[in-house]
C-alpha cells in the first residue's frame, strides 16, 4: 500500500479530533471522522434554542497560539477564520468573604485592583508573573512531548525542573509564596476548576493557568467557542476529511492486538490507525472489550479518580444585565466546604459557588434583538449515589437563581424565554462522560504525564488518543497540543513525514513531539 493511501478513522469530532484530522489530512492521510452527535464540536459546540446560542462547555479561548499554528500549518489564518475579542476586564471575581477583583491584563491596573484588597500582595504581583513565565518556558518542552514511561520523567532535564515545579506543593501552597490574602490566592487558583480540581489538591504546576490569562489574554470568539470547532471542521473538509455525523461507534475492531477500524450500525470502516477523541473511560468501556485491554481494564478505570461535574443552566432572557461582566465568578465564603462537598462528601452544597457568562454584553450575535444569553455553571460532584438528580434538579435550579442575586442578577425568573438544564446525569447520558465527570480523570500527580493514558495507546497497537483524557490533559490549548503529539506519533508509525512541521527547526520533531499548554 502506498503511503498516501493510508487511512485513519477518528472517533469523535471534539476539538482534539478535529485538530488531529486537519494535521493528518495535511500530511496525506485519508481521514474519516465518526461522530455520534448531529454536529461537530463535542463539548465545544453550540446549543441553539429559539434564536439563542450558547456554548455547551468552554466559554472562552485561552492561549490561541497553538491553534494559530495548526491553522497556519493547514494554510489558514485563525484571526481571519474566527474573529476574537480580547477581554478587558477578563472577568470579575466576587468573594463571599468580602471584596471583589476586576481582573485585567493591564499590570498597573491589576496591581491597583489587588491593592484594594491586600496592598502587600499587590507588590508581589510582578514576582508571580516572573516566576510563572520562567516555569512555563522551562516546562513547555515537556508539555509538548509524549510521556510513555517513567523513563521520560527521569530524564536529566526533567529532574532539574523539580525545584521549580515543586510537585510536593499544592497550587494554593505554591501561591502562598506570593500572596498572603486567601482571597487573592483564590483569584489566582480558581482556574484549577478548568481541570475539575480543588486548588488545595491540584499540583502546583498549574499556577501557569492564571499566568497564561494575564500574559496571553482571555478571548471571546464571535459566535462563541462553537464557532472555532465549526471552522476547524470546515477546514478539515476542504483538506479532504470525510465526516459521518449521527453515527455512534459501536466498537473498535481489534485483531491480534491491533486496531484495524471501527464498526457502527451502518458502516464497517477499515483503517491503518484509529484515533479515539472521546471521554477515555466511557469510550473504553463502550467500544473496546475488557478482554482486549491489558492495563486499562474496567476494574482499573473504576478505581481511578475523576474530576468534578457541573450543573448547567442555559438561559435566553428578555433584555440584558449590562452591569454584569462578560465573565463573573462568585466564590462563597465557605469555598473550602464547597470543595469538600464536591470531592469528598459527594453531596450538594447549601450555598454553592458559581460562574456566569453574560456574553451578550460583548457579542450581540448570540441572541435576538433586545434579548441576551446567560450561561450558568455550578461545580458539583460527579455522579454519586448520594445525589438523585431527577429529584434534586428543581430545588437546585431555584437555589442557583437565588445565588445569582449576589452578583446583581435580580428579577431573573420572569425574564426567562428559553431554558436548558444539564446535570451530571445529563453529561453522562448525552456525552458518554464516565460518572458525568466533565473534565475526565482528575489531574492529580498519580494521574499525570506517563501515568495518564498514553497518546499512543499502550493496550492496543495502531490505536491513539487525543483529548483531555490523555497527556497533557484538559483545557482547549492543551487538547490541541495533544492532537499535535498524537498526530506526530501516528505519522511516525506509518512512516509518513509530517507536512506541517516548521522546516527551519529540524529538532522539533525529535524533542517536541507535540505542542503546548
Amino acid at each position: 500500500m502506498k503511503k498516501q493511501d493510508r487511512r485513519a478513522v477518528i472517533v469523535g469530532a471534539g476539538p482534539g479530533g478535529l485538530a488531529a484530522a486537519v494535521l493528518l489530512a495535511k500530511s496525506g492521510v485519508k481521514v474519516t471522522v465518526v461522530e455520534k452527535r448531529g454536529q461537530v464540536g463535542g463539548r465545544t459546540s453550540t446549543i441553539e434554542r429559539d434564536g439563542f446560542k450558547f456554548d455547551t462547555g468552554p466559554t472562552f479561548f485561552l492561549y490561541p497560539q497553538v491553534l494559530k499554528e495548526i491553522f497556519a500549518a493547514a494554510g489558514y489564518d485563525l484571526d481571519r477564520e474566527v474573529p476574537m475579542t480580547r477581554l478587558d476586564p477578563q472577568y470579575r471575581l466576587v468573594f463571599g468573604a468580602g471584596g471583589e477583583l476586576l481582573a485585567t491584563p493591564n499590570v498597573e491596573r491589576m496591581e491597583q485592583a489587588i491593592a484594594a484588597i491586600s496592598p502587600e500582595d499587590a507588590r508581589r504581583f510582578h514576582q508571580f508573573l516572573n516566576h510563572n513565565r520562567n516555569k512555563l518556558a522551562k516546562f513547555l518542552p515537556f508539555l509538548q512531548s509524549p510521556f510513555e514511561s517513567w523513563r521520560d520523567l527521569a530524564k536529566p532535564d526533567m529532574l532539574k525542573l523539580l525545584p521549580l515545579l515543586a510537585p510536593w506543593k499544592s497550587l494554593d501552597g505554591d501561591l502562598q509564596t506570593h500572596f498572603q490574602d486567601e482571597r487573592i490566592r483564590l483569584g489566582f487558583s480558581f482556574q484549577s476548576k478548568y481541570l475539575g480540581m480543588s486548588p488545595f489538591r491540584c499540583p502546583s504546576l498549574f499556577s501557569i493557568l492564571s499566568f497564561l490569562e494575564y500574559e496571553h489574554g482571555v478571548f471571546h470568539p464571535t459566535g462563541g467557542c462553537g464557532s472555532v470547532t465549526r471552522a476547524m471542521a470546515r477546514i478539515a473538509e476542504e483538506l479532504g476529511v470525510e465526516f459521518l455525523l449521527d453515527e455512534p461507534v459501536e466498537r473498535v475492531m481489534v485483531e491480534r492486538g491491533k486496531a484495524v477500524g471501527v464498526k457502527t450500525a451502518n458502516h464497517t470502516l477499515s483503517a491503518d490507525a484509529v484515533v479515539v477523541n472521546a471521554d477515555f473511560a466511557g469510550a473504553m468501556r463502550r467500544m473496546v472489550p475488557n478482554s482486549a485491554r491489558r492495563k486499562w481494564t474496567d476494574e482499573r478505570l473504576a478505581k481511578k479518580k475523576y474530576s468534578c461535574s457541573t450543573f448547567m443552566m442555559y438561559l435566553g432572557i428578555d433584555g440584558r444585565y449590562d452591569d454584569v461582566s462578560h465573565h463573573t465568578i462568585y466564590l462563597e465564603k465557605n469555598y473550602k466546604q464547597n470543595l469538600r462537598d464536591i470531592e469528598e462528601l459527594h453531596e450538594l452544597s447549601a450555598e454553592p459557588s458559581f460562574y456566569v457568562q453574560n456574553a451578550s454584553v460583548t457579542d450581540p450575535t448570540l441572541a435576538p434583538a433586545g434579548q441576551s444569553t446567560l450561561y450558568v455553571l455550578l461545580p458539583v460532584t460527579h455522579e454519586s449515589d448520594k445525589v438523585d438528580w431527577a429529584r434534586e434538579t428543581p430545588r437546585f435550579r431555584e437555589l442557583a437563581i437565588r445565588q445569582m442575586e449576589k452578583i446583581g442578577i435580580t428579577g431573573l425568573e420572569g425574564r426567562i424565554r428559553t431554558e436548558k438544564i444539564l446535570t451530571p446525569s445529563g453529561w453522562a447520558a448525552d456525552f458518554d462522560l464516565y460518572k458525568g465527570a466533565t473534565f475526565s480523570m482528575a489531574h492529580s500527580l498519580d494521574q499525570m504525564l506517563h501515568l495518564r493514558p498514553h497518546n499512543r495507546f499502550e493496550d492496543i497497537d495502531q490505536m491513539y488518543l487525543v483529548g483531555g483524557g490523555t497527556h497533557p490533559g484538559s483545557g482547549l490549548p492543551v487538547i490541541f497540543e495533544s492532537a499535535r503529539i498524537t498526530s506526530r506519533l501516528l505519522l511516525e508509525d506509518l512512516e509518513i513525514e509530517p507536512q506541517w512541521e516548521p522546516q527551519s527547526n529540524p529538532m522539533r520533531g525529535i524533542s517536541l513531539v507535540g505542542a503546548a499548554s
